[in-house]
């Protein structure tokens, strides 16, 4: 049997195959981690009426929000979030949640954007442990990298308004993929989705993971000379929050057998 040193060592190395060598050293893109098959099963269970509607886009909060002290009331995730297409053990064999505190994702995030839908470029904030993972569904997504300087105006005063970012990078997300971002690039880095019908000028100079992407993901994006349209895409965004209480499990009646 393998020693626990030496099971975590074999994790890490699994996921630093799928480094993205052009980025800061902790962001991670595997394709295909869910087939369509394992797709369509997630997002089966999705319960319509847990939907929050905001001005840009929709979303639900597994298994609750945070309290104004961003504490998570403890509870487990629903298992068609751990389960279903053996997501945990996938995020186990790979290492993705080793070094967080609860070794393990206690938060679930889940986004539709339709066309002309998007979020401004943010960061998650220290209420999580520094590692996200983000699984796609059904729709290709591209992730907009920035960095937290703001560009200065001719009066050399900061311009904070979100068009000022300075834009890095994009990562491209295919439908079924998982995103990893780990450590400095959680905590150095903004990202955010524009809010567009059509995603103008992708290629091999301005798509971090070019060369990650299959051949046919490459080929669609150069017939369409570096344009595409999006769909409605289903992220689900799976987090470690730092503080939890057991209160939550108190008002639930878990654990209680």
């Amino acid at each position: 049997m393998e020693s626990s040193s030496h099971a975590a060592s074999n994790c890490h190395d699994a996921l630093e195959t799928f480094r993205i060598p052009s980025l800061l050293p902790s962001f991670y893109y595997i394709p295909a981690f869910l087939t369509t098959e394992e797709q369509s099963l997630i997002t089966q269970k999705i319960p319509p009426n847990r939907w929050t509607h905001l001005s840009h886009r929709r979303l639900q909060t597994h298994p609750s929000p945070l309290t104004a002290t961003s504490t998570l009331l403890a509870a487990p995730l629903p298992s068609w979030l751990t389960t279903t297409a053996s997501v945990a053990s996938r995020f186990e064999e790979l290492g993705v949640f080793n070094n967080s505190p609860h070794r393990a994702p206690n938060h679930v995030l889940i986004n539709e954007y339709k066309p002309g839908e998007g979020i401004m470029p943010h960061e998650d904030g220290s209420a999580y442990a520094p590692v996200v993972a983000t699984i796609t569904l059904d729709a290709y997504g591209v992730l907009d990298i920035y960095s937290k300087g703001v560009a200065r105006s001719e009066n050399a005063r900061e311009d904070k308004s979100p068009s000022s970012r300075i834009q890095i990078t994009r990562i491209f997300q295919e439908p079924g993929s998982l995103l990893v971002t780990i450590g400095s690039s959680y905590r150095d880095l903004l990202h955010g989705i524009s809010a567009v019908n059509f995603d103008e000028t992708l290629g091999p100079s301005t798509v971090a993971n070019w060369e990650m992407l299959s051949e046919e993901t490459r080929r669609t994006i150069e017939e369409g000379v570096g344009r595409l349209e999006r769909g409605t895409r289903i992220s689900l965004t799976y987090r470690d929050v730092i503080k939890v209480s057991e209160i939550g499990r108190k008002i639930l009646g878990l654990g209680s057998k």
